[in-house]
């Protein structure tokens, strides 16, 4: 085990640390310096008796010799080798020796590795808020209105022979225009200030439907009073949405869910064994509370031409808030196969990605009958934190994913 050979590094870290000699570290335990210069270069296995006394004269326990740096520091340096090329690259088969000679160093470098990746992501989120958000759009054409008000008025005072009148309308446009811009430019400064963790202010009926939901931890049902500040259209689509879940759970009660769930999360399974529709038990599983399943889950929804319906969002699988999302995430794939539901473990570029599994139908209908136009809702159930480790593949959105080769790209990326 790499653990065991380690060992004798962390000893010697640890008696560097303490000022000892090996003649004094020997003598407090009890062996020879020249056992314990074997045991220090990995050339002697410790354990037990003699184990236990060289912790007690370092002062630490026996546990923290023999196992090292944990796992999570192990990761969490493996993750920092990965996300940034180097020449000569880090060695990586040295990780652990690295964490048992220079512990303090090994959890900067971790650290700084995580505040990296913080950083990261809020670049990406203020890149896809920059290109997509329209309020954000909004505050930007009302500053450069302004601006360019002001400029042309400017241009036309510096002419020659400008009447006294004319003049004094010029100046009373530069004033009102310049507050106006003072006034917007400040709205603009306070939304890009607002911070990442301010609440966002939902623009669409979806997104305040998706918010009313978010609130309640997507534990929907059909008794649910629709209630809240809502705009018009939002109200008018959160009742659809809570009677669909209500038809849903009538089709499917929670007894028949959480027993078909005793297995596992299977949505194909457990529509088999029930004999309704995948689609139907993806949307009941999405809307169990989190205590119930056990873990986190995440639900997409869109109809025949990609256009997102519904979403909950999961950590580990990045979901855009504004943008098209990437073309090759498994949803879009069924859309184009739509006759057999598909099963995937998939990964997405990024530090906090992790594998998940993926689940994706599609329900094919003529609402007008069989004479009129086919419509089509595609659902797909993501579970993160897949057993089985793969490569990451998929984007979050074109402009925020890194993946030079991939070959359904719509425009360039900003990172």
């Amino acid at each position: 085990m790499a653990s065991d050979r380690m060992i004798g590094a962390r000893i010697r870290a640890r008696r560097f640390d303490r000022g000892l000699s090996q003649a004094d570290l020997a003598k407090a335990a009890g062996i020879s310096a020249s056992y314990l210069n074997l045991i220090e270069h990995d050339k002697r296995r410790i354990g037990g008796r003699v184990l236990a006394a060289v912790a007690d004269a370092l002062g630490t326990d026996p546990h923290r010799l023999s196992e090292g740096a944990g796992p999570r520091l192990i990761r969490a340096l493996m993750a920092a080798a990965a996300a940034t090329e180097s020449d000569p690259p880090p060695e990586i088969d040295q990780i652990e020796r690295l964490a048992a000679d220079l512990p303090g160093w090994t959890a900067l470098i971790a650290a700084q590795s995580d505040r990296i990746a913080a950083l990261e992501a809020r670049i990406a989120a203020m890149g896809d808020r920059m290109a997509h958000d329209p309020a954000l759009s909004a505050s930007v054409h009302d500053v450069l209105s302004m601006v360019t008000a002001i400029r042309s008025s400017a241009a036309i005072l510096v002419e020659e022979e400008l009447e006294a009148d004319w003049q004094r309308r010029f100046h009373r446009n530069i004033d009102e225009d310049s507050r106006r811009l003072a006034t917007s430019a400040q709205a603009l400064a306070g939304y890009l200030t607002a911070g990442e963790g301010a609440a966002f202010d939902a623009v669409s009926p979806q997104e305040e439907v998706e918010a009313w939901c978010a609130e309640r931890g997507f534990a929907i049902s059909g008794d649910m009073p629709v209630e809240g500040d809502l705009s018009e259209g939002a109200r008018a689509l959160l009742g659809a949405v809570l009677a669909r879940a209500g038809a849903d759970a009538s089709r499917l009660p929670d007894s028949a869910l959480l027993r078909g769930l005793e297995d596992g999360v299977d949505p194909f399974a457990l529509a088999s064994g029930t004999g309704v529709d995948p689609g139907l038990v993806m949307r009941r599983i999405a809307t169990l509370p989190r205590e119930r399943l056990g873990r986190d889950v995440g639900l997409v929804e869109c109809d025949g031409a990609g256009a997102i319906l519904f979403r909950r969002p999961t950590a580990g699988f990045d979901l855009p808030r504004y943008g098209a999302p990437c073309a090759l995430w498994p949803i879009f794939q069924a859309l184009l196969v739509p006759h057999g539901p598909r099963h995937d473990v998939v990964r997405q570029f990024g530090r906090d990605a992790r594998p998940a599994e993926t689940w994706c139908s599609v329900a094919l209908d003529h609402p007008a009958g069989y004479g009129g136009p086919l419509t089509a809702r595609a659902t797909m159930l993501i579970l993160p934190g897949a057993a089985e480790d793969v490569p990451p593949t998929l984007g979050t959105t074109c402009r925020l994913c890194p993946r030079a080769d991939c070959p359904a790209r719509r425009e360039a990326a900003i990172l």
